[in-house]
């Protein structure tokens, strides 16, 4: 009896399968998701934007988290390891990455974002003469010996960058699953023109602050190309990665620069600590203009759950507390 039950529920779950049909046609999702792994929060939504249904996105450095000095953890490696693509910011942002992509064994595609894009060389805090005067013009290691070099890896904060990010990972995406061709160029041409239209938002709102009051202070060097895109001003106390340690040097020179220049404001940032920026203000007079989203995105209960609505909250922050 249990074996004719057995056959008539296999004869069953033929038939409906027959009625069915195949369960994906051709340029749909597939049944198993493409497995991606992205370094950080903002590239998770890059690639969230870009694969749609076709992908299962898993980050390493998630909402709030800081890149910078993030710790792989054995779940990483794992995640790795069962990931068919890869995407990695590069540009030296990831110091940690080269190491965990060999401890997993993992033969996924590998994407990085910045491919194309020219680097941002100097920081704002760094200026050129105190980089030859003290031998940093190749470099310079940060206080936990590590050599970042002269590049500034922050490129997401263009939004002529971040597009170049989508093609990217787009064609990577490609790369990995052909069948999924289409969609994902469909996708990554509907979310370049949301770009297009953030860009302009973003343009008017810089523009519309008088030039002389478009000076961004903030704890690590994260807005050199939001700066040079948008023509605003770069001060800050610690170099491109928040490793780096301001030195009492550098606190002073910009605590005499926000007072001879009379900038009206300071701003913490959702990766670094906010005593730096705290003293700054309170020794120079300067009011705290607000949060920014620099190296991550923030968490649910944040403004700035994907890139497009991060950028549109810093320009917010800074604009009120810029123009006023």
């Amino acid at each position: 009896m249990l074996s004719r039950r057995l056959v008539l529920a296999a004869a069953m779950a033929t038939t409906l399968g027959a009625v069915s049909g195949p369960a994906w046609a051709e340029g749909e999702a597939p049944a198993a998701k493409l497995p991606v792994v992205a370094s950080f929060s903002i590239l998770g939504d890059f690639v969230k934007e870009v694969g749609g249904d076709r992908v299962a996105v898993t980050t390493i450095v998630g909402p709030n988290g800081d890149s910078h000095v993030y710790q792989p953890t054995p779940a990483d490696a794992k995640a790795l390891a069962a990931a068919k693509v890869i995407v990695v910011n590069g540009l030296g942002f990831e110091g940690w990455m080269d190491r965990l992509i060999k401890a997993s064994g993992t033969k996924a595609e590998l994407v990085v974002a910045t491919t194309g894009i020219t680097p941002r060389i100097r920081t704002a805090s760094e200026p050129q003469e105190e980089e030859e005067e003290h031998g940093h013009a190749k470099g310079k290691k940060d206080a936990h010996g590590h050599d970042h070099g002269p590049i500034d890896p922050h490129a997401w904060q263009s939004i002529a960058n971040a597009k170049v990010y989508v093609t990217n990972i787009r064609d990577g995406l490609v790369t990995a699953d052909p069948a999924g061709k289409d969609a994902y160029t469909a996708n990554a041409a509907a979310y370049i023109a949301k770009l297009d239209a953030l860009e302009g938002e973003v343009k008017a709102a810089m523009a519309a602050i008088p030039a002389a009051q478009r000076r961004i202070i903030t704890s690590h060097d994260a807005f050199g190309y939001f700066g040079a895109a948008y023509g605003v001003t770069l001060i800050a106390p610690e170099g491109v990665s928040t490793e780096s340690e301001a030195s009492a040097k550098d606190v002073a020179r910009i605590i005499r620069q926000i007072k001879a220049q009379k900038i009206p404001a300071v701003f913490l940032e959702n990766v670094s600590d906010p005593r730096l920026v705290e003293r700054i203000a309170k020794e120079s007079g300067a009011k705290i203009g607000g949060e920014l989203y620099t190296d991550a995105l923030s968490d649910d209960k944040g403004p700035a759950t994907t890139y497009i609505l991060m950028i549109q909250s810093n320009v917010k922050t800074l604009s009120s507390a810029l123009s006023s």
